[in-house]
C-alpha cells in the first residue's frame, strides 16, 4: 500500500525542479590500458604467512591473468615466509626484465603491539619503490585487515577478491604503461621542427 504524502512532502516535492542534461563530452581523450593480456609475462610473489588467505588470493589472481589470455607458462610464482619480504622479492624479480609486472600478496592482521603498524608502513614503502625505481608495475594484493573476519571478506566472501583485482591492475598498468611508450614525443616533435626552421633559414640566406 503506497504511503501518502502529508502537506509539507507535497511542498517539498513542488519546489524540485527536474533537469535533464546530456551527458557531458570529455575535454581531452584519456589514455588507458585495456585487459588483455596475452603474451605478457607475470611473477606473482606471495606470503605463506597467514596461507589460509593467501592461497584464496593467489588462486583468484592466477585466475584473472588467465581469464585475460595470460598462457599458463607466462604466470611465475614465487613464495616468500611473510609480508615483510614481499619488497625484496618483487624487486629482485622486476630487475631481471623478465617480468612485465609483478603482483604482490600477502595478508596481515592487526594485533595488540605496534608491531603490524611498523610491518604494514614497511611493506607498503618497499613495493612502491621498487615499482618506481624499477620502472616495472607492482600490483599492491597485500590485505591490512583489522580482524579474519575482514581478511575472509576480502578474499572472496562478502567483498570480492582482491587477488583477482590485484591481477586485473596489474594486467590495465602494463598495458598502460605500452600506450605511455608508443605516444609520439612532443620534445621530439618540437626538435624535429627547429631543425626544420633552421635548414630553411640557412637555405634563404
Amino acid at each position: 500500500m503506497l504511503k501518502s504524502l502529508n502537506t509539507e512532502d507535497t511542498e517539498i516535492t513542488d519546489k524540485i525542479k527536474w533537469k535533464i542534461e546530456a551527458v557531458p563530452e570529455a575535454a581531452v581523450s584519456a589514455l588507458e590500458g585495456n585487459l588483455n593480456s596475452s603474451g605478457m609475462r607475470f611473477a606473482i610473489v606471495v606470503a605463506r604467512f597467514n596461507s589460509f588467505i593467501t592461497e584464496r588470493l593467489l588462486l583468484s589472481a592466477c585466475d584473472g591473468l588467465l581469464r585475460t589470455g595470460t598462457g599458463k607458462k607466462d604466470i611465475a610464482v614465487v613464495r616468500v615466509p611473510g609480508a615483510f619480504e614481499i619488497p625484496s622479492a618483487a624487486r629482485a624479480l622486476a630487475e631481471t626484465g623478465k617480468y612485465d609486472a609483478i603482483i604482490c600478496i600477502g595478508c596481515l592482521l592487526r594485533g595488540d603491539t605496534a608491531h603490524y603498524d611498523v610491518i604494514v608502513n614497511e611493506v607498503t614503502r618497499g613495493i612502491g619503490q621498487s615499482a618506481q625505481e624499477t620502472g616495472v608495475p607492482h600490483a599492491f594484493g597485500v590485505l591490512t585487515c583489522d580482524t579474519l573476519e575482514q581478511a575472509i571478506d576480502r578474499a572472496g566472501l562478502k567483498m570480492g577478491n582482491k587477488g583477482f583485482e590485484a591481477a586485473l591492475a596489474a594486467v590495465e598498468m602494463v598495458s598502460l604503461k605500452e600506450a605511455v611508450s608508443s605516444q609520439p614525443s612532443a620534445v621530439r616533435k618540437s626538435k624535429s621542427s627547429a631543425r626544420k626552421a633552421r635548414t630553411k633559414l640557412r637555405r634563404k640566406r
